[in-house]
C-alpha cells in the first residue's frame, strides 16, 4: 500500500478556490491515518489527502471536507467510515514482475533449495498485496517451477488493507497493458483474453487463481493472523512509509511469521539495517530466517 503524487485533477482541484481541509481537521486526519495504518501524513500531503476525500464527499453527499470531517470525529462516523476513509486516502501502486530479480532469485535459488531439503508444500505471503499482481506473478512462478522440475504444492495469500483492491484482486482481470511485463510463454498458460477484443482485457486463468487468496490486513495489528508460518514473504515498498519505531514492529512480527528458512523480500529502496531480526543477508534486500 502506498499513496501517489497528484493526479492532473488533484492538482487542478488543489487550487486555493476550492474546499480545503482546517489546518485543525488535517491535524485529526493525519494523526488517524498514522495511528491506524502506520503511514506518514506529513504537512506536505495535505493536497493529496484533500482530493483522495473529495471522490470520497461524492459518495457521502457532505458539503464540504470540514462537515465530512465534523462527522467522523464529532458526530460518530468512524466506526462506519473508517475503512472507506482508509480506501479513499491511500492507493496501491503496483505491476507483474516489479523488481524482476526478486523472482529470478525465487525461481533459481529458493524453489530448488525447498526441493532439495524435501520442503515439497509452498506457502508464499504477499503482504501489501495490492490489485494482486505480486501474488499472481508469484504464483505464475511457482506453476512453472512445478510443471518443470517436479511435484510442488503451494498456495499464495495475498492482503493488504484497502478493501477496494482485494476486490479488484480476487476477480483477475487487468487491462492487457498491465501484463506488459509477463513472458509471452506465461501469458499462454496462465493469462484468457476476454472475447470482447476490443475491451482490452484479460484474466488470470482460474486454475492459477484457484491457488492465490486474499484477506484484509492491517500492520498495525499486534499480530499477523495468516495460519501457520509460510516459507516465502514479500513485503516490498511498503516500509519506507512508516517510520523507523513501526519499521522495527513491523518487520519482528513479519519474521514471526516467516518459518526457520524461509525469505523474506523487501523493496530495493528499503533495508533492514540496525534492527535486531532472526534473518541473514542472502541477497541484496532479500533475507533467509535463521
Amino acid at each position: 500500500m502506498r499513496t501517489e503524487p497528484l493526479s492532473s485533477v488533484e492538482a487542478l482541484h488543489s487550487d486555493r478556490s476550492v474546499d480545503q481541509l482546517s489546518a485543525k481537521n488535517f491535524r485529526r486526519l493525519s494523526a488517524l491515518v498514522s495511528a491506524y495504518s502506520g503511514i506518514k501524513m506529513p504537512p506536505g500531503k495535505q493536497t493529496m489527502l484533500e482530493g483522495r476525500l473529495r471522490r470520497r464527499l461524492r459518495s457521502t453527499g457532505f458539503a464540504s471536507l470540514d462537515a465530512y470531517c465534523a462527522y467522523l470525529f464529532d458526530g460518530g462516523g468512524l466506526e462506519t467510515e473508517m475503512v472507506a476513509l482508509i480506501d479513499a486516502v491511500t492507493t496501491n501502486k503496483t505491476d507483474f514482475f516489479r523488481e524482476p530479480k526478486h523472482f529470478e532469485f525465487l525461481q533459481r535459488t529458493v524453489l530448488p533449495a525447498f526441493m532439495r531439503s524435501g520442503r515439497t508444500a509452498i506457502r508464499v505471503w504477499s503482504a501489501a498485496c495490492s490489485v494482486g499482481a505480486e501474488p499472481y506473478t508469484a504464483a505464475m512462478v511457482l506453476a512453472d517451477f512445478a510443471e518443470t522440475s517436479g511435484p510442488l504444492s503451494y498456495f499464495i495469500l495475498g492482503t493488504d488493507l484497502s478493501t477496494d483492491v482485494l476486490a479488484a484482486a480476487r476477480k483477475g482481470i487487468y487491462h492487457q497493458a498491465m501484463l506488459a511485463p509477463v513472458p509471452e510463454n506465461y501469458m499462454q498458460r496462465f493469462v484468457r483474453r476476454s472475447s470482447d477484443t476490443q475491451s482490452g482485457l484479460v484474466r488470470i486463468a482460474p486454475e492459477l487463481r484457484s491457488k492465490v487468496g486474499f484477506a484484509r490486513l492491517n500492520f498495525m495489528d499486534e499480530t499477523y493472523p495468516i495460519g501457520e508460518p509460510v516459507d516465502v514473504i514479500f513485503c516490498r515498498n511498503v516500509l519506507i512509509y512508516f517510520d523507523k519505531p513501526t519499521q522495527a514492529k513491523v518487520l519482528a512480527r513479519l519474521c514471526d511469521c516467516l518459518a526457520p528458512g524461509g525469505y523474506l523480500f523487501i523493496g530495493h529502496s528499503e533495508s533492514i539495517t540496525g534492527f535486531n531480526l532472526p534473518v541473514r543477508t542472502v541477497a541484496n534486500t532479500i533475507f533467509q530466517r535463521v
